[in-house]
Formats: C-alpha cells, sequence, structure tokens
C-alpha cells in the first residue's frame, strides 16, 4: 500500500506526482520482451506520438527464469533487459505501469508461471477429490496454482523479492514507474465456480482460521450451521457442492464463497508485501478484475485493503447487450472510485485479440473504449497497443509503425485533453444497490455446474438463467435471486424509459458508492448484513430518499435468522408486487427530487452528460450500439449548442428547439459533443 511518504499518489484526474503534476492515466501496453531490443525506440516513440502518457507492460516470470532456474534481467537475453526498456520510457518523459504477476497471463504458456511451478502438486488447487484444477486452455491446458499454497507463496516471494531490486531503482522519480500492479485477473484463474475449488490443505486450513475468527467460538459455528455433534474450527469440512435442502443449510455454503473473497485479498496482500520489501514502495498498487468480475469471487471492497486502486477489464463488442453490461460494470466503477478520491480505471481495454478467441474489430474496440468514458471511465490502458505474437489488431505493428487505427486514438486523446473531461462528473442521482450477500448466494446457487457463473455474467445472463429456482423459505415463493434480479431491473428499465442517470453500486463499498446521491434503491430480496441498513439509515437521515425491497429480510447476510429484526426506521419498503409499479415510483421520484432526465428517441440510443464542478454541462456522449444507423432526438434543458469535437464527422447537429437536438449516428458509433452556451 502506498505510505504517507508516497512520490506518487491516486487522484480523481488520475495521478498526483509529488510537486503537483496531475498525469492522466492514458496507457498503452507494450511486452518488451516480445521485441527486438532494437525496435523499442520506435514502438515508445509511435505510442507516444499516439497521445500515450504511460507504457504498461508485464514482468513475466517464466520468461525471465530459465532451465537452470536462474533468472535473467538481460545478462544473457537482451530481449530480457527491463531495466534498459524502462530507461529508454524515462528518456522520453513517459512513465511507467509495472505489472510482475506472479500471474500475468498475456497468452502466455502457463500464464507466465514457470512450468516447473505449475506442475508442482504442492503449489496446485485442488477439487473436492483432491485432484488437480486444470484449466483447458490455449495452447497447452495446464493444473492452476492455489492462491493458499504455502508453497507457491515461497516461491512467488522469491520472484517479487528478485523482480522488486531490478525495478526499484526505476520507481519515480528516479525513472519512470509510477504504478504497480498485483497479479492479475485473479479470479482464481477463470476457474472460479464456487465448488471448483479450492480444497488445497493450505486452503482448508485458511478457511478453518476464517471461520475462528468469524464465529469466535465453536458453538457459535455449530448454531449457524445446524450441527449437533462435536464439530470445531478444527474438523469443519467445506461444502463440496451445494446440497442445502432449507434455508437453514445454506450459511456454511455463504461462508465458503465469502471464504474465496479472503483467500484472494490475504494473497494480494502478501504479494504486495513481498513487492514492498523489496523496495517498490511511494507508489500505488492496483490489480485489474476481468470481465464477469460480479459473479466472481472478486470483492472490491475486500481488495482494497489490499491494494491501492482496484480496476476493470473492457473487452466487448459494439452490441446493445453488451452497451448495458458497460454501463453496469463502468458506473459501479466510477462511483466506487470517486467515493475513494481515486480515478476509475480500465487496466484492460481491448485493441486487438487474440487469435485463438472470437474476433473483435476495431469498431468494437473503440465503441466499447468510448462506451466506458461515456458512464464515467477516467483513464485506460489500451491492449495491445503494440502488437506482438498471439495478438492481432494492434494500432501499432511489431516494429514500431503506426496503422490508420492510431490516427483515431491520437484524436480521441486530443479531445479528451481539450474537453478537460479528466476533470468532469457523469451525475448519477440515483444507485441501484446490489448487496454482497445477494451475489454470494447466485454463486453458492449457481446451477450449471463447470460453467462458472462469471461466464453467465460475461454474457449478460442474469440468475434466472444461471441459478437453481428453488426458494428453500417456505415464505418466499420464488427464489431470493430471482426476485430480486425481478425486481432491481425493474428500477433499471424505468429509469431507461424516462432518461434518468444511474448507477449501480455495491453493498460493501456502500458509502463510497453512494456519495451524493438523491435516491438509492437496494434490492433486499436474501439476508442482509446489519450494517447495510445502517448505512442506508445513515444515508436517509442526510437527505437521501431510500426505497429497499421485494422483502424485509429477516436474516443476516449469512442467511443465518436474527432475534432483533432489522431496523428499517426512515426507508420506503417496495414489495413490488407488478413491476409497472417500478415505473410509477420513479416518475414521482424525478418530480420529488428534480432529477435531470435526457430521455432519447428511439430508446435504443443513448445519451450521457458530463458536468463540471458547478454542476454545469460540458461534454455528451450520443452512442448507437445497433447494427443499423438511427437518428437520436434528445432534450438537454438549458443547453443553447453542440460542437462535436470527436470523431469531427462534420455531420450537422439539428436544432429542433431550445435544448433539443438531434443526431445522425452511423451504426455502432459514438459522438462526443462539447456543450457551448
Amino acid at each position: 500500500m502506498a505510505k504517507a511518504t508516497a512520490t506518487v499518489r491516486l487522484h480523481p484526474r488520475g495521478l498526483e506526482l509529488a510537486g503537483g503534476e496531475i498525469l492522466p492515466l492514458v496507457c498503452g501496453s507494450m511486452h518488451y520482451w516480445r521485441h527486438d531490443p532494437r525496435d523499442w525506440p520506435a514502438c515508445l516513440d509511435a505510442m507516444k506520438a499516439m497521445g500515450m502518457k504511460l507504457v504498461d507492460t508485464y514482468v513475466p516470470w517464466g520468461v525471465h527464469e530459465n532451465a537452470d532456474r536462474q533468472l535473467d534481467f538481460g545478462e544473457r537475453d537482451p530481449r530480457l533487459d527491463v531495466s534498459r526498456f524502462l530507461d529508454m520510457v524515462h528518456e522520453r518523459g513517459m512513465r511507467a505501469v509495472i505489472r510482475p504477476g506472479p500471474h500475468i497471463n498475456a497468452e502466455l504458456t502457463y500464464f507466465g508461471l514457470p512450468e516447473r511451478v505449475v506442475w508442482d502438486r504442492a503449489c496446485q488447487a485442488r477439487t473436492p477429490r483432491d485432484n488437480p484444477v486444470m484449466l483447458p486452455m490455449v495452447p497447452v491446458g495446464f493444473p492452476v496454482p492455489s492462491y493458499a499454497s504455502e508453497t507457491l507463496h515461497e516461491e512467488v516471494d522469491k520472484w517479487l523479492t528478485a523482480c522488486g531490486r531490478v525495478l526499484a531503482p526505476h520507481v519515480w522519480p528516479k525513472g519512470p514507474i509510477v504504478l504497480l500492479q498485483i497479479d492479475n485477473e485473479g479470479a482464481m484463474y477463470f476457474r472460479d465456480g464456487p465448488y471448483d475449488q479450492d480444497y488445497h490443505p493450505d486452503a482448508v486450513a485458511l478457511f478453518r482460521q476464517f471461520l475462528r475468527v468469524k464465529y469466535k467460538r465453536p458453538a457459535a459455528l455449530r448454531a449457524a450451521y445446524g450441527l449437533t455433534d462435536e464439530t470445531s474450527f478444527s474438523t469443519v469440512a467445506p461444502p463440496e457442492r451445494f446440497d442445502a435442502t432449507t434455508i437453514d443449510q445454506v450459511t456454511r455454503h455463504l461462508d465458503w464463497v465469502e471464504f474465496h473473497e479472503h483467500l484472494l485479498a490475504t494473497a494480494m496482500e502478501r504479494f504486495a508485501a513481498s513487492l514492498a520489501d523489496a523496495g517498490l514502495t511511494g507508489i500505488p498498487t492496483m490489480h485489474n478484475f476481468p470481465l464477469g468480475e460480479a459473479a466472481t469471487p472478486l470483492n472490491a471492497a475486500r481488495m482494497s485493503g489490499s491494494i491501492d486502486l482496484v480496476a476493470l477489464d473492457y473487452y466487448h463488442r459494439a452490441a446493445p447487450n453488451e452497451h448495458m453490461i458497460i454501463l453496469r460494470r463502468t458506473s459501479e466503477l466510477a462511483e466506487r472510485t470517486l467515493g475513494e478520491r481515486a480515478p476509475a480505471f480500465g487496466a484492460e481495454v481491448g485493441a486487438g485479440f487474440p487469435p485463438f478467441f472470437a474476433p473483435l474489430d476495431e469498431k468494437d474496440s473503440l465503441y466499447a473504449l468510448l462506451c466506458a468514458l461515456a458512464y464515467g471511465l477516467r483513464g485506460f490502458n489500451l491492449y495491445m497497443a503494440v502488437e506482438r505474437d498471439r495478438w492481432i489488431g494492434a494500432p501499432i505493428d511489431p516494429i514500431g509503425r503506426p496503422r490508420k487505427l492510431a490516427d483515431s486514438y491520437k484524436s480521441l486523446v486530443d479531445a479528451l485533453d481539450k474537453c478537460d473531461f479528466y476533470g468532469l462528473k457523469r451525475r448519477a442521482p440515483v444507485r441501484l444497490l446490489v448487496p454482497r450477500s445477494l451475489r454470494r448466494l447466485a454463486r453458492a446457487t449457481h446451477a450449471m455446474g463447470p460453467l462458472t457463473p462469471a461466464l453467465f455474467n460475461i454474457l449478460g445472463a442474469g440468475f434466472e438463467v444461471s441459478c437453481f429456482e428453488e426458494s428453500l423459505d417456505e415464505q418466499m415463493p420464488r427464489s431470493p435471486t430471482l426476485a430480486g434480479e425481478a425486481w432491481i431491473r425493474a428500477f433499471e428499465r424505468a429509469l431507461f424509459a424516462r432518461g434518468v442517470p444511474f448507477a449501480y453500486a455495491g453493498g460493501e463499498s456502500l458509502e463510497a458508492s453512494t456519495a451524493q446521491s438523491k435516491w438509492i434503491v437496494c434490492v433486499t430480496a436474501a439476508g442482509l448484513k446489519r450494517e447495510v441498513f445502517r448505512g442506508l439509515r445513515k444515508a436517509a437521515n442526510e437527505g437521501t430518499s431510500v426505497t429497499f425491497g421485494p422483502v424485509i429480510p429477516s436474516r443476516d447476510g449469512s442467511m443465518r435468522p436474527m432475534e432483533r429484526a432489522h431496523d428499517i426506521t426512515g426507508l420506503e419498503y417496495e414489495p413490488m408486487t407488478d413491476v409497472a409499479m417500478a415505473d410509477t415510483l420513479v416518475a414521482r421520484r424525478i418530480e420529488e427530487l428534480s432529477l435531470p432526465t435526457y430521455p432519447v428517441t428511439p430508446s435504443d440510443a443513448h445519451v450521457s452528460v458530463h458536468e463540471d464542478a458547478s454542476g454545469k454541462p460540458r461534454v455528451v456522449f450520443v452512442m448507437n450500439p445497433n447494427p443499423i444507423a438511427l437518428a437520436a432526438k434528445f432534450a438537454l434543458p438549458g443547453v443553447q449548442e453542440l460542437a462535436e469535437v470527436w470523431p469531427h464527422t462534420n455531420t450537422p447537429v439539428l436544432k429542433k428547439k431550445e435544448g433539443s437536438f438531434e443526431v445522425e449516428l452511423r451504426k455502432r458509433r459514438v459522438r462526443i459533443f462539447q456543450v457551448r452556451g
């Protein structure tokens, strides 16, 4: 974690360097070891010319370690001279984001770990039957490491210590390194189903310690699990499949999925400590969540205790369903980070694709980036900026020659600078709050076996598709996950229909994620922590309207019955027996709270407005994710004129009347306008 003596700090606009310089997080990825060192200068120059202010690179353990287990940082192979590469970055006035793993993926065999480590049984994650957990990944499937394995942590500590000593002299201001990533896409190597792993002996021991801290006494553990035997912390076993037949038997399953969150946060903390001990201090740390993060054990609130900045990866298509996914992911990221005084960062924004996955064309890549910016992203890293092996379609070729696509990114960066975009804010006065307890219940009751919950989340499919339908509770005729999703999606549709800007929020980062909101809509279909209702009451006492439903929970966040009911004083309960009631309630709140509205015709076009510190609209995004062109008609009360700043189509904006506009949009395109007057 960055300390008080830090030379670089997080800032809502990006990074604040000692001395006061604010550096926007506009990055491009280049993998030095995949290029001839003679091409490094041309590649870096092309990135700088494209507007990239930072260079992002992995430092791959499995590449730097040779066959005799010795580490080579350029002593034998000049491609591995990361110090020389960083010197070149520094000479150009650019900064660097360094990602030393241990897991890096990077389309490398074994995801960048040494082969000897992944095939060491002591390092391998285990299935319930004590078998290695295999990842069927091209070009070679392999057993994934255990984030709990002490043997793995000992090996990783040696790597990070050696790597850190090489990198430490390059930390800003002596060198270009201003941001340090800890591990990569820590969703348990994409084998993140609730009962896929990890049953490694060290993981089971850590699980038991987790329960010991949570329950304090064996009697409390037995009461929570409904046990009448002599089970203790030293003998309790994790569940191996979802076998609950009543609501009272769900607690042990929720503890297991919550433990996965604890396991990952603990591992990140240990990795970060190794790098800090090696001298990589004074700069912020970060971690990137992959697609589908809402359905994985990755918990931003838990992770933020170990990591300074939690970012997201973006690999999306320009399509209506993926547009909605980007909105949900980005709005939640933006509100959380804004509340933490940090930038909303896209750690990997696809620019190209690996050849063994379905292709993403340049329209997909640009649309995903622009859509994320529209919904609150304030920094991004183009992955990849420079093409290399196992990658197709980057804006710069492997020897440093810019392609036509580079001009598009350059003009976009220039437009963002011109608008002072990094200092603006997308105001979202309505927050849709999804408590972590509901997401944990959805993971625990996932019905699709080896197809992980994250896969369904990536595809835009919700709980209704992926979760067991049984309620397990006589008082609830419908599964809590299905009822909760139907309830919150009804509000989402109603807000969209009336053009009210909204954002999603996570329950465990409630205070940070709901700052400056006017209305919080919280789904309470399952058990809920007392702290969540306490936070909602605090918000209500400070003037925020709060609505919750579809039920008043009678259980806590672990689905344990409570002796004392939740205190819902000052909150509005809405069971919403008819989903059409959501629109009625939204209409009423628009009047009562003077909520801004930006309705769009047709409804499958989208508008996002960004304001300055005084609340004046300054930048407007108009988006069309559809495969056909359309004319978007929308109202911006008080706005006199719109001037296009990207992509300079020279297509006129038709002003129908005061504050009402019509914009022509080609298929799968976004236009950005600056407000004048």
